[in-house]
């Protein structure tokens, strides 16, 4: 994953406060989501995502709480906002609850994080330019060709596959 420093101990939240958490490792995996999807609930041009597992989010605040939003997928999608700002603080796709899509924004330092891949670029705005270094993807990728190997393990230990 791209870490500018280790993010191991570092801290987020939502604006109001009441949703704290810190981090007890690296992410598995980050990535820089162009879909519609991504587009329409952010408000913005992507959603910059650390994949990690949640028992690797430790809580320090209010748990924030879940809110189903409908996917051009079809798949069940959970936002975690924060019940009192309403701010989103992670995803949880599929409703696995063990693997978490930490919104990278939400950290107090959110530039540590770059992101690994750039995917659903097919939906990209035009005027976002992506970087040459950090791999793009029209849809989704094949998991087993970009994640590190660690990563994988770690992935395969939560999801068995």
């Amino acid at each position: 994953m791209s870490v500018e420093t280790t993010v191991i101990g570092a801290e987020g939240g939502c604006s109001c406060g009441a949703v704290r958490y810190r981090l007890s490792s690296e992410p598995m995996f980050v990535h820089c989501c162009h879909c519609l999807d991504c587009q329409r609930q952010t408000g913005s041009a992507f959603a910059l995502n650390a994949l990690i597992e949640t028992s690797n989010v430790e809580l320090l605040g209010r748990a924030p709480e879940p809110v189903q939003v409908p996917t051009d997928s079809g798949h069940p999608h959970d936002i975690y906002r924060c019940p009192e700002c309403q701010v989103a603080l992670w995803s949880d796709y599929g409703r696995r609850q063990v693997m978490l899509f930490l919104r990278v924004s939400t950290l107090d330092q959110p530039h540590a994080i770059r992101p690994d891949v750039h995917i659903y670029t097919r939906s990209k705005v035009p005027w976002v330019a992506l970087p040459p270094d950090v791999p793009a993807f029209e849809a989704y990728y094949s998991t087993t060709k970009q994640w590190p190997a660690e990563s994988l393990a770690r992935r395969k230990a939560i999801l068995g596959k």
